[in-house]
């Protein structure tokens, strides 16, 4: 039984530093950037290591929802100590947790929204599910696969490409509107609206 109480616990993922804000691996700090835009509100650093942001989601009244925002200021992949430490100092239930991340599995501009399962070899979930166990929400934002046959640490590492970039404000938009249904409307509501 969720405490009505508590808020939800929104993780983007990503790396710090001005070197990496544009990369494919910083889609979850863009979305994160934007939902702290809609809550007119600006970063804080937190002494669980990480940015956050506090406000509510959704339309004002009884529908809206109290939401923590949060980037962890550790590498991806150490992003579990963080998420655990805020989840501990603002008492979320693990279900209210939305790690927001970049996935190669997923053509880029496709979103897939999903409660628990594995890690996919992503570094920043594999350091959450570590700390806490894999039953939170995430929020999966396609990035493609790496073209011929450059790695996928160098590819998850590089900027988006110019095509993608056209399109990219618009993605990032999407996924945070994902995040706001998810929050508000529940998981069902919003996999039907934003799976492709």
């Amino acid at each position: 039984m969720t405490d009505d109480s508590s808020p939800w616990l929104i993780v983007g993922l990503g790396n710090p530093g001005p070197e990496y804000a544009g990369n494919r691996h910083n889609v979850g700090f863009m979305v994160a950037d934007l939902l702290a835009e809609r809550l007119g509100a600006k970063f804080k650093a937190h002494k669980a290591r990480a940015q956050v942001v506090e406000g509510r989601l959704g339309a004002p009244g009884p529908s809206s929802r109290r939401v923590v925002v949060a980037k962890p200021a550790s590498f991806m992949n150490l992003s579990g100590g963080p998420t655990a430490a805020l989840r501990d100092f603002y008492k979320v239930p693990v279900e209210r947790i939305v790690a927001v991340h970049d996935e190669l599995d997923i053509d880029f501009g496709q979103l897939r929204l999903k409660l628990g399962g594995g890690d996919n070899g992503h570094n920043g979930l594999k350091s959450i599910t570590k700390a806490m166990g894999p039953d939170y929400c995430r929020v999966r934002f396609g990035i493609g696969r790496p073209p011929g046959r450059m790695q996928v640490a160098d590819f998850v590492l590089k900027d988006f490409s110019s095509t993608e970039r056209k399109e990219l404000a618009f993605e990032v938009d999407r996924a945070a509107d994902a995040v706001e249904t998810l929050i508000v409307d529940g998981l069902e509501r919003a996999q039907g609206t934003y799976n492709s």
